[in-house]
């Protein structure tokens, strides 16, 4: 699918105009999102997964680097590159210790941050890999990855068949069809995936309580979202949460 880019710097200047230029010089990135603190990042990285991440590492409320090690606890830490200015290296430097791919040091150009993100594209997701994403898809397939992109961005809303058929210009009937035929699921079977996959990440975060996390993602009812986890993962959030810890404390 294509890539998912979040852009996270609290001067909007830059935030806006790195989006902006992005948009305007290559189609590798068909989601941008934007972060104008830390604690914005962190939930765009839990709801979205994007696959890159341009972060500065000075910003309001978390640093660049309390995201980094709060997404690579979750296991869903982008492939980041550094953005900071000249007496901030320090930063960077324990950036790079956590992984980050690159650094760049402010101020830098639009046109540079670009080629970047590009390198990185070529470098982590392959060159053939982006031609096939770019490549014109079948009908079929075109309609249900369109609704699995709505659906990847508006599940915590209430959702319905009909609404995202909508959205991608075909009938409900035919979108339910195509979910079965493609993904040998229904559409309620896969929306309720996405959400407890999406309430897990909340969940091993450990910040938030279960209803809380059931609302985050989409359940107006915490005994129906224990349900439909323990469906879906075979076991109750509880019971996953333990799991979790106790997998956390092995590795420790």
């Amino acid at each position: 699918m294509p890539l998912k880019l979040l852009i996270a710097d609290d001067e909007d200047t830059i935030r806006r105009g790195v989006a902006k230029y992005v948009q305007l010089h290559t189609d590798r990135f068909q989601k941008i999102y934007e972060a104008e603190n830390g604690q914005q990042a962190i939930e765009l990285i839990l709801k979205y997964r994007p696959d890159i991440m341009l972060l500065d590492v000075q910003m309001p409320l978390k640093s660049g680097i309390e995201v980094m090690q709060e997404a690579e606890k979750a296991g869903v830490l982008p492939l980041t590159i550094i953005l900071s200015g000249y007496d901030e290296f320090k930063y960077a430097q324990q950036a790079l210790r956590y992984g980050a791919k690159e650094y760049l040091l402010k101020p830098v150009r639009a046109s540079e941050i670009l080629n970047t993100l590009n390198r990185i594209a070529d470098t982590e997701f392959g060159k053939e890999k982006m031609v096939e994403i770019l490549e014109e898809e079948p009908e079929t397939n075109r309609f249900v990855r369109a609704a699995q992109d709505y659906i990847a961005e508006h599940y915590a809303e209430n959702l319905s068949l009909t609404e995202v058929a909508e959205k991608v210009g075909i009938s409900g009937g035919y979108l339910s069809t195509m979910f079965t035929q493609n993904l040998k699921c229904g559409f309620v079977d896969y929306l309720n995936q996405v959400r407890i996959e999406r309430a897990c990440t909340y969940m091993e975060q450990n910040y938030l309580k279960t209803y809380e996390v059931a609302y985050k993602v989409g359940f107006n009812d915490e005994k129906y979202f224990s349900k439909v986890f323990k469906k879906v993962k075979g076991m109750s959030p509880k019971a996953y949460r333990a799991a979790h810890k106790q997998r956390r404390m092995d590795e420790i």
